[in-house]
């Protein structure tokens, strides 16, 4: 072999190792396992799969993680309360079709996908871009990460129901920042009623984000912010929930469930190499669940005294509670009041997170020029609303309250419209000035913005 050939043979053989080193290897086979140390990388380069240990701990766990992401930052995690304890870790695909994490010995499994193998000995597991995880059975995925996620929802995630198979995606935190197995808070949709999800700390109820309709979220005005998302509720035979997409890929942002039980709105900022708080909540007192109990109205903005006040036509179950500032109990009718009779109309309330729909009617085929003909026709309607903001002023849909109605509060703007039932004498009275509040002892509701619907 000549000089000239043997350098040309030794250019090639650089090339070749140049372009294996910076091709990135997304894919998990039957053949290739992941095994600790090494690190799957999208077609992209946006997220990475391997094992890592969170913060001082010694533990190693397999997770997604941005790549492109100077610090790192885990948003999903396979073996939760599983960690392994030292580095002989493998994640790989076996002759079932399964992702399997063992160790070298195989002698212990500490977390697999378990589904259903197929008559098929073509098995992948696949990082996509989206930092989705996705395990193929021949051409066929049979399962993804999407849809069973840790403490954090990414751009491309959904979160809802998948009615098909029954699956409901729910978010959970971390127990601490170095430990990421299943924590208290949980956030969940729930489809009783209309479309809402809450934030629990274990069973119980802490925060009511809201209703979800088309027009985005009636709890957090953030969650809409269509300049830098775009957010899209789906609502038919096959699914229902809601997909997030940030409108430019450059951007990274996540919304994470945290050990503290505070929902955050994360986005990078790379300039900073920092994570910039876009929002977060709860933050204040009326985002408790049913603060102000039935029939309570929560304000935010009432200055200088007590933030529950009742709804219009009503009065404080316990007026010594009121006064201790303990609106538990919430409010009852006014004495005095003769429902259901002629002239029973309904009050306007403007920017109100309307109550807890888990015990309201939902009728999508009537407008809201229909709803309040619905109401004024049934007295046992205590309130309506539009379940579609998106349909403009007359809004599309109609949600009507038969019961108590629990979780009201209110907003310097933005949300929605509620109509509350009143009797005639309430509509015959001049409506208070707007955002105004009263002494909480007298027990007198307030009106925001009140407008009379009379029949």
């Amino acid at each position: 072999m000549s000089y000239q050939e043997r350098g040309i043979l030794v250019s090639m053989l650089i090339f070749f190792l140049i372009f294996q080193f910076c091709t990135c290897i997304d894919t998990i086979t039957l053949s290739r396992p992941l095994k600790d140390g090494d690190i799957l990388v999208s077609k992209g380069e946006t997220f990475a799969l391997g094992f890592f240990s969170p913060g001082n701990s010694s533990n190693r766990y397999v997770g997604i993680w941005y790549n492109k992401v100077s610090e790192q930052t885990v948003v999903w995690v396979a073996n939760r309360d599983s960690p392994i304890t030292n580095s002989s870790g493998i994640l790989s695909v076996d002759e079932t079709g399964n992702l399997v994490l063992h160790e070298k010995d195989q002698s212990f499994v500490f977390w697999s996908t378990n589904v259903s193998g197929v008559a098929n000995d073509v098995f992948s597991a696949q990082l996509l871009d989206l930092g989705n995880l996705v395990l193929f059975q021949g051409e066929v995925y049979s399962w993804q990460s999407f849809d069973h996620p840790s403490n954090t929802l990414v751009s491309g995630m959904k979160f809802g129901l998948d009615r098909k198979t029954g699956l409901n995606r729910v978010f959970t935190s971390w127990k601490s920042s170095v430990n990421p197995g299943v924590g208290v808070y949980s956030l969940k949709m729930e489809f009783v009623g209309s479309t809402q999800s809450f934030l629990y700390k274990g069973m119980k109820k802490i925060w009511r984000i809201g209703s979800w309709t088309r027009h985005g979220c009636s709890g957090i005005h953030e969650m809409n912010t269509n300049y830098l998302f775009n957010v899209t509720y789906i609502n038919n035979n096959d699914e229902v929930g809601i997909i997030y997409l940030v409108r430019t890929l450059s951007i990274f942002s996540r919304l994470v469930v945290s050990d503290f039980g505070i929902i955050e709105r994360m986005t990078w900022n790379e300039a900073d190499h920092k994570w910039v708080a876009f929002w977060s909540a709860p933050k204040d007192p009326c985002d408790g669940y049913n603060r102000c109990g039935p029939f309570g109205l929560c304000d935010p903005h009432a200055l200088g005294t007590f933030e529950c006040v009742c709804l219009p036509g009503y009065e404080p179950q316990s007026p010594q509670g009121w006064y201790l500032r303990d609106g538990s109990k919430g409010c009852k009718r006014k004495v005095g009041t003769q429902m259901c009779q002629v002239g029973d109309g309904f009050v306007e309330l403007a920017h109100v997170k309307v109550p807890d729909t888990s015990t309201a009617r939902v009728n999508m085929s009537l407008g809201l020029k229909a709803c309040v003909e619905l109401g004024l026709r049934n007295c046992t309607c205590m309130g309506y609303a539009s379940a579609d903001l998106s349909k403009g002023a007359e809004g599309g849909g109609c949600i009507t309250w038969h019961g108590d109605m629990i979780d009201t509060r209110t907003f310097s703007d933005g949300a929605q419209f509620f109509y509350v039932r009143v009797d005639a004498a309430e509509l015959g009275r001049d409506p208070p000035a707007p955002l105004t509040s009263l002494p909480a002892e007298k027990g007198l509701a307030v009106g925001h913005g009140r407008r009379r619907i009379r029949p």
